[in-house]
């Protein structure tokens, strides 16, 4: 079985479940970790057990030989490190969002069209083997006709000082995940996301620090409605789907577990999903990786792809009203 040597670059919060991710596959193995703040390193060091450790990235890149990085930082922090790792040619795991901004994508987007290194943007709802099989149940019946997200939170930090210059508006920065779930659950086949094709969208900040809140409508390119709402400072962590196809209808609680509620020609449906049929209980985003690299195959989420995803969230704040572009 092959062995991908892997080196991090960012050990902080989400990095953790990238740790577990690549501990898990059995086709990875991590070699080495690099991050500035000395306690993160520490830590990562203990718990994780690489080869090396660096403080600069690039001392990790050009003293270890390594097959694919995951750079997980701050979005402001991720141009430079994802360039230079695909400059050189390196498989790369980019943390969302895949920069500040769609300009930032498209940047990240030019260089890895000209790498031998393949990218996948780490928008990890569509990995989730619910959502796929959903998904695929979806597909079976026509596409979905309509889909619907909801991301509530707290209020949010990113408006700190020391964060917000290093962190996109909470729509780009954060529930980026269920704007990009709508475009996933929209698509008509399996490796495939719709595009938006018009947004009728609202974008206003409550009295407190951090609470902006969102709503939008989403007509996609193959028919499909959309809609939208993601308010920061209402009372929970709310995280919540549904979907809508001829003679189904799925509703999706993804705020930890998720717990799928599902509905097949008028009755609901008491049969568990065939969870087998989309790579099983323990399919994630770095299993579908390892895949892509191994096969030489694009990614589900790639940095083509996700430009629309990036798109979209900026039509969403800017408060976009009519056809995109």
């Amino acid at each position: 079985m092959a062995e991908l040597k892997v080196g991090v670059i960012g050990c902080g919060g989400h990095a953790q479940s990238h740790f577990s991710m690549i501990e898990n596959e059995p086709r990875m193995k991590l070699v080495a970790v690099a991050e500035m703040d000395a306690d993160r390193l520490q830590k990562a060091q203990t718990d994780h057990q690489p080869q090396f450790v660096f403080t600069d990235f690039r001392q990790m890149l050009d003293q270890v030989d390594l097959d694919l990085v995951y750079v997980v930082t701050m979005p402001g922090h991720l141009l430079p490190i994802v360039l230079e790792c695909l400059g050189r040619d390196l498989h790369t795991s980019i943390e969302k969002s895949p920069g500040m901004n769609p300009k930032e994508t498209r940047q990240m987007l030019e260089v890895a069209r000209q790498s031998k290194g393949i990218a996948i943007v780490s928008v990890n709802r569509r990995y989730k083997p619910e959502v796929l099989a959903i998904r695929k149940l979806l597909q079976e019946r026509g596409g979905a006709v309509q889909v619907s997200a909801d991301y509530h939170k707290p209020p949010s930090g990113l408006r700190r000082p020391g964060i917000r210059e290093v962190a996109p508006p909470e729509i780009i920065c954060d529930a980026i995940h269920h704007v990009d779930l709508l475009r996933w659950m929209s698509g008509r086949t399996p490796t495939e996301a719709a595009q938006a094709t018009e947004v009728y969208a609202h974008s206003w900040h409550g009295d407190r620090e951090g609470t902006p809140r969102y709503n939008a409508i989403i007509t996609f390119d193959n028919g499909c409605r959309g809609t939208m709402m993601s308010h920061y400072g209402v009372g929970y962590r709310v995280q919540t789907a549904e979907v809508h196809a001829e003679n189904m209808s799925a509703y999706l609680d993804l705020t930890a577990l998720s717990k799928i509620t599902l509905y097949l020609d008028g009755r609901k449906c008491e049969t568990p999903l065939n969870l087998d049929a989309v790579g099983g209980t323990d399919f994630n985003e770095t299993r579908h990786f390892a895949d892509c690299i191994l096969n030489d195959t694009a990614p589900w989420s790639s940095l083509e792809d996700l430009v629309y995803t990036m798109d979209l969230c900026q039509a969403i704040e800017s408060g976009h009203q009519g056809q995109l572009r």
